[in-house]
């Protein structure tokens, strides 16, 4: 096909579009006009107070209704994000893809994580060091033998041979 054909059929194409969107433009003014036309009646100025109130009456009842409309929808419309909410995290879990998100290293003392739970209103000092219990530690008798006895070359010679498990058997006797 040569250029000037393309061209040609181009300018054809975005002239019918043209006109296509010039009529759903028109079709979209009567829609609206005549949707006033029924919603919207035309204003009559009343001429006694009576009139006035009751026209007053009339819209405050219209606008109660709608605002009452407004709200369910308001509400559907919440509901049903939540429910996409949670579905979306359902089918998370069953791929089994879930990425956890990189969580900021913060660096805060225990006092301040406990302003931030408890809030403003909680002034609470944790020294962990004063709430540790004091632990005596006791020296076993045991232990203390296992520590004076020195070197471990000069035990074992001692107890090689004969004379060293005739020792052992003496002195657990």
């Amino acid at each position: 096909m040569s250029s000037s054909r393309k061209h040609q059929l181009k300018s054809l194409m975005l002239s019918i579009a043209k006109g296509l969107l010039e009529e759903e433009e028109k079709e979209r003014e009567q829609e609206k006009r005549r949707y006033m036309a029924e919603s919207c009646p035309p204003p009559s100025m009343p001429r006694s107070m009576q009139e006035l109130q009751e026209l007053c009456r009339e819209i405050h009842h219209k606008i109660d209704t709608i605002d009452e409309e407004r709200y369910d929808l308001e509400m559907k419309v919440n509901k049903a994000d939540k429910e996409i909410d949670d579905l979306k995290i359902k089918v998370q879990d069953l791929m089994g893809k879930f990425k956890k998100p990189v969580l900021k290293k913060v660096r805060m003392s225990a006092d301040a994580m406990l302003k931030a739970l408890l809030g403003s209103k909680h002034t609470v000092n944790l020294d962990l060091r004063a709430n540790l219990k004091q632990v005596k530690k006791e020296v076993k008798e045991e232990d203390k033998e296992l520590r004076d006895v020195g070197d471990w070359r000069k035990n074992i010679e001692d107890k090689s041979g004969m004379d060293g498990r005739k020792k052992m058997f003496e002195a657990e006797a």
